[in-house]
């Protein structure tokens, strides 16, 4: 017998929440917008961990692109372990260019050099996340962590995926959740 599952099952365009038992460090206390979910596996970017190191201005210098609009407060995110010096931009649907996944009605992404030249150029999206790799999950992989408890789920409200408090972002989701991070054990079994 075959089960099917339905496409309701599934999390493209929901936040991923790390719990407290998060076993693995690379993800500890991180909040993912999931991109992409489906039986081939999962796609997303972590949204609340920037990189100091490196500055959008240097990138553009790197790439060899002119900066002509105000895009200074564009801070770049460690977005997954998993190829680390590609580039993602998460952004509003208002920027849609052939290249561009539109997830849903509130966020898009784009990973072609078009959409980092709009923005240098000043007309890019109206909200964007630049992020450097991305967290990826073979099939299933993602649903067993759900089954054990190593991630909440969430909608993905824009003013919490584009907010500037990165370092806040995780209390901040458990919050919309109502839940207390203070008050979750890192022990199974312990309140």
């Amino acid at each position: 017998m075959t089960i099917q599952t339905s496409p309701s099952s599934y999390f493209s365009g929901q936040l991923l929440v790390a719990m407290p038992t998060m076993p693995d460090p690379r993800f500890s206390q991180s909040v993912i917008y999931l991109c992409a979910h489906n039986e081939d596996g999962a796609m997303g970017l972590v949204i609340n961990r920037t990189m100091p190191e490196v500055t959008f201005p240097d990138l553009l210098e790197q790439l060899g692109i002119e900066q002509l609009g105000p895009a200074d407060a564009i801070r770049i995110h460690a977005g997954g372990p998993v190829e680390e010096g590609r580039g993602f931009v998460l952004h509003s649907p208002d920027y849609v260019h052939e290249s561009t996944l539109v997830v849903d009605g509130q966020m898009a992404l784009t990973a072609t050099i078009d959409i980092v030249k709009a923005i240098a150029e000043g007309h890019g999206p109206e909200k964007s996340l630049l992020a450097l790799g991305y967290a990826g999950w073979g099939p299933g992989q993602l649903d067993s962590e759900m089954l054990e408890n190593g991630w909440l789920s969430m909608a993905a409200a824009p003013e919490l995926v584009f907010a500037t408090d990165s370092d806040g972002k995780w209390k901040n989701a458990l919050n919309s959740l109502g839940i207390d991070a203070l008050m979750l054990s890192e022990e199974a079994g312990h309140a």
